[in-house]
């Protein structure tokens, strides 16, 4: 007992055990005869820092993984990182500025040069920090999205795609970041309702004093202006069909063009049309064949062909502008306004519609297998209502936009000679399809001129599930993890990953690539507020465990997040899983503190006390396994709390522990060790480190092996009888403990309990144990089952059974009364509940049988239960009276 420590030291728990599972090669998979459970990682970026998404993610994803190896399947967690174009060449790129180096200076090869240096610096930091948390991914298979497997695969697809008509280029609106100077696809841009200003502006018509007035939130584009365009029906511009209208203060006179788009009760009816700088004018342009003007650079700066304010922001010129205008006489008015402002993603500036030359992928040619296998549950969404969010972004999907113009990234594979483009998965082949086509078999590598673009990082990512498998150049692997088994996500990727991903399965597979995608919610503060460095609500992930222990922050995280459901995180939480781990420690040290002797039997009340726990141990795992399989997380780890905290620390424990200084039976012993650890196993996948720690403290010689490989639990229905007859004993001995409380008796105050005759009482009574039990917790000198009516004394009723305890005392009748009273009340408005639930058809019609049977058992007890407090009442008020 000197060896154990009082208290439980997590972090040299932690590393000893995560060294040694390491060691052990514990975590290392290859394919063999074994079932195989799969799961990769969603690659964070290789700019990131542990966060608290990241640890709810992958604490998931680690009980998964913890649980199937348990169970024996050959459990293979895949982990890697994303390469993340436009946040790493952002660091990257404020990495040089603090070196007073220029991008603009560097060459692509040299800028390259300085990214990479920093990736193998800085890129690795957020895979160590999973360390921490016990992840137990295959540290051997960790992958990089810009990794030689990863990128074969990127270029191979890239080149099937545009071989069988799938990827085109063409110049079209785009979404343009201006902070970041690249297209974004419409998935990376995030839409809100914004404060602005609704400016309406006039517009004299060419040759009049007449004018027509438009309303505007971008004054900054009027520059841009190539047509002014009005309902065709609207009877208020009939006049102006035909004429020409002057751009105020840039004096281009632009024609009036009619077009059903228009909507007449919105703003004046009238609409400038602006084609290089928002969509719906851009098809308007098309259509009526309008001059394109692009008014800014890639930086968001008004550009030489804008006429005005050249070098400018655009935000800063749509101050200098409307103020002219106003100077000038052409702002009619001005009023406050909300609308609907798109934002970056990643820089969160002020999207600008673009027109650009861009390559796509067509995904209306992609989509069909991928919404037809959620629908259908092929792919099996968790929880179900997302299938909803899939399903409306699939029909109606659009063209992903791929290309990135930016220098970190897989480069786009295309080479141009002329007016040719050669699409290619390297240079060489490029050329020797150059020489096919040009006819000119004298060209060189030198000839060609590689595209400056790089690919979206979502490109890659969308086949992490075959790339990691290095599904693209051999199926060995991949014919044995793939599909893989569950995709751990949060539902705000839905459509930048988890449907490209499907997509992307069904095109180069023919199958899905994950059975069960499982969608974690969002870590919210008490508040319901998104956690962030902004509002400083988002605690530092490493110091959480630095203080709690990777097991407590486990259980804090998990604890308080429903499938699907946000999580609102407390540190009391985290708090609550480090209390925990050291109720699990003194419940050991208090084992291990007993003193077994062979020569003792174990009595009736050890035997039934260990039996009973091998039956509720039974119950507890078969839910747990039933609410693994609909990924209810947090509910099969709040079922193992209850049952260790409350039915083996302060009931179980309490049973069979001996005696200040006496021994205790071997037998009773060995059993109760063996059932603590069933429970390590039972715990294991959601707090592995206390787990194997007391696994090990309290290993006996005929036990083998590791926790991490013990086999998991798996349940079942349990002995009903014995389950209840506990279940109303625990009841009974607190009802007793009440009765000592409220009439001020000392607890080791011996009481005779009576019993009232019936038929469940009799039952109880004859399961061998059952009366030591109670009499013993409930410290009684004697248990008697009684025909008696009434006993002096204090009665009360346990479920639908009525029991004495004999005083001494003066009973206050009157408060006693009120007491009754209160209990009659509540008992039936339970009733009243119970009753209205079997009354209704549609919860008859929907629920399981047994459950129906469960709430017609509650409400007989209910009933019977208010039967015995009606006469309680009534003798009650003859006394008081």
């Amino acid at each position: 007992m000197s060896e154990i420590s009082a208290r439980y030291n997590p972090l040299e728990v932690e590393e000893k055990w995560y060294s040694y599972w390491m060691s052990m090669q514990y975590f290392k998979s290859t394919p063999d005869g074994r079932e195989p459970y799969s799961v990769v990682i969603p690659p964070p970026n290789v700019t990131g820092v542990l966060h608290m998404g990241h640890m709810l993610n992958n604490t998931i994803q680690d009980v998964l993984i913890r649980k199937a190896r348990q169970e024996g399947k050959n459990a293979c967690w895949v982990p890697g990182t994303d390469h993340a174009s436009i946040a790493t060449e952002a660091k990257v790129v404020r990495m040089l500025r603090e070196r007073g180096i220029k991008k603009a200076d560097l060459s692509r090869d040299e800028f390259l040069k300085y990214a990479w240096e920093w990736k193998e610096e800085y890129g690795g930091i957020i895979l160590q920090q999973l360390q921490k948390l016990g992840a137990s991914c295959d540290w051997d298979r960790t992958a990089f999205t810009m990794d030689e497997i990863r990128s074969d695969a990127v270029y191979k697809v890239f080149v099937d795609l545009h071989r069988r008509g799938k990827l085109y280029r063409k110049k079209r609106m785009v979404n343009w970041d201006p902070e970041a100077r690249t297209v974004l696809s419409n998935e990376e841009v995030i839409y809100g309702m914004e404060n602005s200003r609704l400016f309406h502006v006039k517009y004299q018509i060419e040759g009049t004093e007449e004018y027509i007035t438009i309303a505007t939130t971008r004054p900054e584009t009027i520059p841009g202006d190539t047509a002014v365009a009005v309902h065709p029906d609207d009877p208020r511009y009939h006049a102006f069909h035909g004429k020409r209208a002057i751009v105020p203060l840039i004096g281009r006179a632009v024609p009036i063009i009619v077009d059903e788009y228009v909507t007449m009760d919105f703003g004046t009816g009238a609409l400038k049309v602006t084609p290089a700088h928002d969509v719906n004018d851009f098809d308007l342009g098309v259509k009526h064949q309008l001059e394109t003007v692009d008014v800014f650079n890639d930086d968001g700066t008004m550009s030489s062909a804008a006429g005005i304010y050249p070098g400018d922001d655009r935000f800063v010129v749509r101050k200098k502008f409307a103020a002219d205008l106003d100077a000038a006489g052409y702002i009619v008015k001005i009023e406050d306004y909300k609308n609907n402002v798109g934002r970056s993603e990643r820089t969160n500036a002020v999207v600008e519609p673009r027109l650009s030359l861009q390559w796509y992928v067509d995904m209306k040619a992609l989509a069909g297998p991928a919404l037809d296998a959620v629908e259908s549950d092929e792919i099996e969404f968790f929880p179900k209502n997302q299938k909803n969010l899939y399903r409306h972004w699939m029909e109606n999907i659009r063209d992903w936009c791929i290309s990135r113009q930016l220098w970190w990234g897989h480069r786009v594979p295309a080479w141009y000679y002329g007016e040719f483009t050669f699409v290619a998965e390297n240079i060489a082949e490029a050329l020797e399809e150059a020489k096919k086509i040009s006819g000119n078999l004298a060209l060189t590598e030198a000839d060609l001129s590689q595209d400056e673009d790089v690919l979206d990082t979502w490109f890659s990512s969308w086949l992490w599930p075959i790339s990691v498998f290095d599904g693209f150049n051999s199926k060995e692997e991949l014919n044995y993890y793939y599909p893989t088994s569950v995709l751990v996500t949060g539902w705000d990727i839905i459509f930048l990953w988890v449907a490209r991903m499907a997509m992307a399965g069904f095109e180069w597979t023919g199958e899905k690539p994950f059975h069960d995608v499982y969608f974690t919610g969002m870590v919210r503060d008490k508040q319901r507020r998104k956690m962030s460095k902004q509002l400083g609500n988002s605690p530092d992930a490493l110091k959480l465990i630095e203080d709690y222990g990777a097991d407590g922050v486990r259980f804090g995280m998990l604890s308080c997040s429903p499938a699907g459901g946000d999580l609102l995180f407390d540190e009391k939480l985290v708090e609550q899983g480090r209390n925990f781990c050291n109720k699990l420690w003194n419940a050991m040290r208090l084992i291990l503190g007993w003193t077994p002797d062979p020569s003792i039997e174990p009595t009736p009340l050890d035997q039934l006390a260990y039996n009973w726990m091998d039956e509720k141990l039974s119950v507890i795992a078969l839910k747990v396994n039933e609410d693994f399989q609909q990924y209810r997380l947090s509910d099969a780890l709040m079922s193992i709390y209850s049952f260790i905290w409350d039915d083996f620390c302060s009931w179980y424990l309490e049973m069979v522990k001996p005696g200040q200084g006496e021994p205790i039976s071997e037998q009773c012993y060995t059993k109760t060790i063996s059932i603590f650890t069933d429970i390590c196993s039972l715990l294991h996948p959601f707090m592995p480190f206390i787990t194997e720690e007391i696994w090990h403290q309290l290993k006996t010689n005929s036990q083998k092996g590791d926790c991490m490989l013990s086999p998991y639990p798996k349940g079942g229905k349990g002995d009903e009888i014995m389950l209840a007859a506990i279940e109303h004993a625990k009841t009974l001995i607190t009802a007793i403990r009440e009765v000592r409380a409220k009439n001020g008796l000392k607890s080791k105050e011996a009481l005779p309990l009576y019993a009232k005759s019936s038929q469940i009482v009799s039952a109880f009574e004859k399961i061998g144990g059952y009366s030591p039990l109670v009499t013993k917790m409930a410290g009684l000198f004697s248990f008697e089952i009684t025909d008696l009516e009434d006993i002096q004394g204090v009665n009360f009723i346990v479920d639908a059974e009525k029991y004495f305890v004999e005083l001494q005392i003066e009973i206050d009748a009157a408060k006693e009364l009120e007491e009754k009273q209160k209990e009659l009340v509540h008992q039936l408005n339970f009733v009243d509940g119970i009753l209205k639930k079997l009354t209704n058809e549609r919860f008859v019609a929907g629920a399981p049988s047994d459950v129906i049977e469960k709430e017609r058992k509650k409400l007989a007890d209910g009933q019977e239960r208010i039967r015995l407090l009606e006469q309680e009442v009534i003798k009650l008020k003859g006394l008081v009276n």
